[in-house]
């Protein structure tokens, strides 16, 4: 079996884990106490579209590994698509540290659009290898702008007077 079918789902999990970690300590305190517009997702829904896009994301990630370990001409592109990831992973579980932990919504805002280039980066470097693989982002990428656009609403609802 090759390591990154071991790898790549460990570090989606683990992602999913530190951001879940996060979040789950302030929906029931701070988050609770802020405004938020009326067309706010619920908790559940919210947790179920992350699923979603972490699945899709692991699954662009192995469409990529095994194209470029059966295809030398395409290796080249590992070392970039590898760090993309990880910073990706890294930029995902900031913005719940940032939102739900330290309560610095503005700052949020800012690493969420970091975020959505992040996505974007990956979904350019991907598309030379795999279409499918890039097109599988493009949801994360949907919601991150999404939830960006979500974040700077909660930021006007919120700021001080």
């Amino acid at each position: 079996m090759k390591s990154y079918f071991v790898y790549i789902p460990l570090v989606t999990l683990v992602t999913a884990i530190l951001g879940s970690v996060f979040t789950s300590g302030s929906t029931n305190g701070w988050y609770k106490t802020i405004s938020l517009p009326p067309w706010t997702p619920n908790g559940s829904f919210i947790g179920t579209v992350w699923t979603v896009i972490f699945a899709l994301a692991a699954i662009s990630a192995l469409i990529v590994w095994n194209t470029t370990s059966r295809k030398k001409s395409l290796k080249k592109f590992l070392p970039a698509i590898s760090v993309a990831f990880v910073l990706n992973a890294i930029l995902n579980v900031l913005w719940s540290f940032i939102f739900f932990n330290q309560h610095q919504i503005g700052t949020a805002i800012i690493e969420a659009g970091i975020l959505g280039i992040s996505v974007a980066i990956l979904i350019v470097l991907i598309y030379p290898i795999s279409r499918l693989a890039s097109y599988l982002l493009v949801p994360y990428l949907l919601w991150v702008c999404f939830a960006t656009y979500l974040t700077y609403i909660i930021w006007i609802l919120n700021r001080p007077a």
